[in-house]
Parts: C-alpha cells; sequence; structure tokens
C-alpha cells in the first residue's frame, strides 16, 4: 500500500480530458460531480484524475487551491481501494472530480465525499 499521488497518476493529457468530457460517464455526490470513462492506460496506474473547482464560484485562486489540495489528499488517503478492484478488473479509468458547492467545506467532509465516490466508482465500474 503506497499513500503517494505521482504525476503519472494525474490526468493532464488534453485529449483524454476531451475525450472524457465527450463520453465519459457521470454522477453527482455533493459537493463533487464526477466524470469517469473506462479506457486503456499506459502509466503503471489503474487510475488517472484530476481536479477542478470553478472559478465562477470561488473567486480567489488561494479558495481554489485550498479545495482541490483538500481532495487531492483525501483521494490520496483512500485510492488503494480503487486501485485493487481496477487491477482486480484489469480495467483502467479516467476520472475528474468538479467541485460544485458554493461555499467550502471542511477536510472531514470531503474525506467522507472521496470514500462515498470511490464506493460508487466500485459499484459502477
Amino acid at each position: 500500500m503506497t499513500y503517494t499521488f505521482k504525476k503519472a497518476e494525474r490526468l493532464g493529457s488534453k485529449a483524454l480530458i476531451e475525450k472524457l468530457f465527450k463520453s465519459g460517464r457521470s454522477f453527482t455526490t455533493d459537493p463533487f460531480r464526477v466524470i469517469w470513462l473506462e479506457c486503456s492506460l499506459n502509466t503503471g496506474y489503474p487510475a488517472q484524475i484530476a481536479f477542478a473547482v470553478p472559478k465562477k464560484n470561488f473567486k480567489r485562486a488561494v479558495d481554489r487551491n485550498k479545495l482541490k489540495r483538500r481532495a487531492r489528499e483525501a483521494y490520496r488517503k483512500n485510492k488503494n481501494r480503487l486501485y485493487d478492484h481496477l487491477k482486480a478488473k484489469n480495467v483502467s479509468i479516467i476520472l475528474m472530480l468538479v467541485y460544485i458547492a458554493k461555499e467550502p467545506v471542511d477536510q472531514r467532509v470531503i474525506d467522507t465525499k472521496i470514500n462515498t465516490v470511490i464506493d460508487r466508482l466500485i459499484k459502477e465500474g
């Protein structure tokens, strides 16, 4: 079990992000909207993820960065369950977590919601 979040685990490819928004599946678990898509990755990790906080809802970059940092930390601590499931099925996914709430929430709330997101991805995927 490694609790790291390497660069190869981050979704950065514009082509993959475009493909994700064009043909990905989505669901909402307040305060996140999750968009995900099964696809083949050659990174050595079964999932790549990106985090987004809209400028429309949080004008100050400090606030956006804080929320992304909190979400990344929660994902880093809880991703192993998702990875084990994906490796067992021999599948890889790309996903994006978009923070849709109008107000910032506490780290504990984000932790529980990320767990809920992971549970739902395991159930659906």
